[in-house]
């Protein structure tokens, strides 16, 4: 029997175990944390809050996976009145539609963007400038990047594809990210999975067999000694807030005269916030010269437009920054492909939202997961990655 040890109890970490588990290996689970999750943790009533803005969307292959599996678990449906509230900041008003030259680069017919332009060059030949850079900001709620448009073409057009596809793919499991998360430890325990919290791992167990760490980039560089473990990221102002509920809020803000993100999730799932209030979580990314404050200060703008007397309706706020945090960015040039690879020799392996593989946000942990451990085992047929997802 293979023995295989992951590090890291988040939703790679998970998903690696529960392969390998399935696939006839003994399996450990090291967490240091004293939960499982990761980012996928969602905190304790009486406000459910993700670490920043979640869905998870349908178009990808871990949907599949989870769902035979019946991990998914009940889902927040988004009433169509709610989906009507959607809102676009656009030359400093509120909107409903986006700039008609926007509409160009989301049609299915649109010019497949090369890897090796910025998305912001090449979108101004399709559609001009000024659809180029709503484009651009918009495609910040699946890219937590201040400055989208400097980004390779196809690594955002992907993105902005999948983010305005109608019906939408993102959805929403009831009660937050920790439903998945609980039913996926569930499972792991069930195929006998040894699962260790509060187990931080400093150095690499030796002679246990293949080990996969699913930790952050920031933190396998650090546990495997790699200086060349690095790679682009994101830098956002996470804002959370409850408000007292009043009709005619907005469902979400996005913002398209700059990056930046707005959505009352409590739009789709009334478990999040007390009865009464409404539950808010926003994403402002901010440069490296950039404070907190000035993502807050922007957030704060944004609610000014789409909450009517927010500040008076206040009942509860949180701000955090997530910095390095919100999965890898593609620079002109470069694809996952590029990205640190999977197998790092000497039987050990990496997954998480940082390392070659395809997808989008949670689809890269995925993937790379079952890369892992496809890898670790030997047995390529455990390996989901279909060229098509390239």
């Amino acid at each position: 029997m293979h023995r295989i040890t992951v590090i890291g109890g988040g939703f790679a970490g998970l998903t690696a175990a529960i392969t390998a588990a399935e696939a006839g290996a003994k399996v450990t689970l090291h967490e240091a944390h004293h939960t499982l999750g990761g980012r996928a943790r969602t905190a304790e009533a009486p406000y459910r809050t993700n670490e920043g803005p979640h869905a998870l969307y349908n178009g990808g292959p871990h949907w599949t996976w989870l769902h035979q599996r019946d991990l998914i678990g009940p889902l927040a449906p988004l009433p169509p009145l709610e989906a009507a509230r959607l809102r676009l900041r656009h030359k400093g008003v509120l909107r409903r539609t986006p700039p008609f030259g926007m509409l160009k680069l989301l049609r299915r017919t649109a010019r497949h963007a090369p890897v090796d332009v910025d998305f912001l060059t090449w979108a101004t030949e399709q559609a001009g400038a000024e659809a180029a850079r709503a484009a651009a900001h918009y495609s910040a709620v699946a890219l937590f990047h201040h400055d989208p448009g400097s980004l390779s073409a196809a690594f955002v057009q992907e993105r902005l594809r999948r983010a305005t596809k109608l019906p939408p793919e993102a959805h929403y499991p009831r009660g937050g990210w920790a439903t998945v998360i609980d039913r996926m430890a569930a499972r792991a325990w069930n195929l006998g999975v040894r699962m260790e919290t509060l187990s931080r791992v400093e150095t690499v167990p030796e002679g246990r067999g293949p080990v996969i760490v699913a930790t952050s980039l920031d933190a396998a560089r650090h546990l495997l000694g790699d200086a060349s473990l690095t790679w682009p990221s994101g830098r956002t102002a996470l804002i959370d807030l409850a408000v007292r509920t009043r009709r005619g809020d907005a469902f979400a803000v996005s913002d398209l005269d700059a990056p930046g993100w707005l959505e009352r999730f409590t739009a789709q799932d009334r478990t999040l916030a007390p009865a009464g209030e409404q539950l808010v979580q926003g994403q402002i990314p901010i440069a490296p010269h950039e404070s907190r404050a000035d993502g807050i200060a922007r957030a704060e703008h944004l609610l000014d437009l789409a909450f009517d007397g927010w500040r008076e309706r206040l009942t509860w706020r949180s701000e955090a920054t997530a910095n390095g945090r919100t999965g890898a960015v593609d620079l002109p040039g470069t694809c996952w492909r590029d990205r640190p690879a999977v197998d790092r020799g000497d039987g050990v392996y990496l997954a998480g939202d940082q390392v070659a593989a395809p997808g989008v946000l949670s689809e890269v942990s995925f993937n790379s997961a079952l890369t892992a451990v496809s890898l670790a085992l030997g047995r390529h047929g455990l390996n989901s990655l279909d060229l098509k997802h390239a």
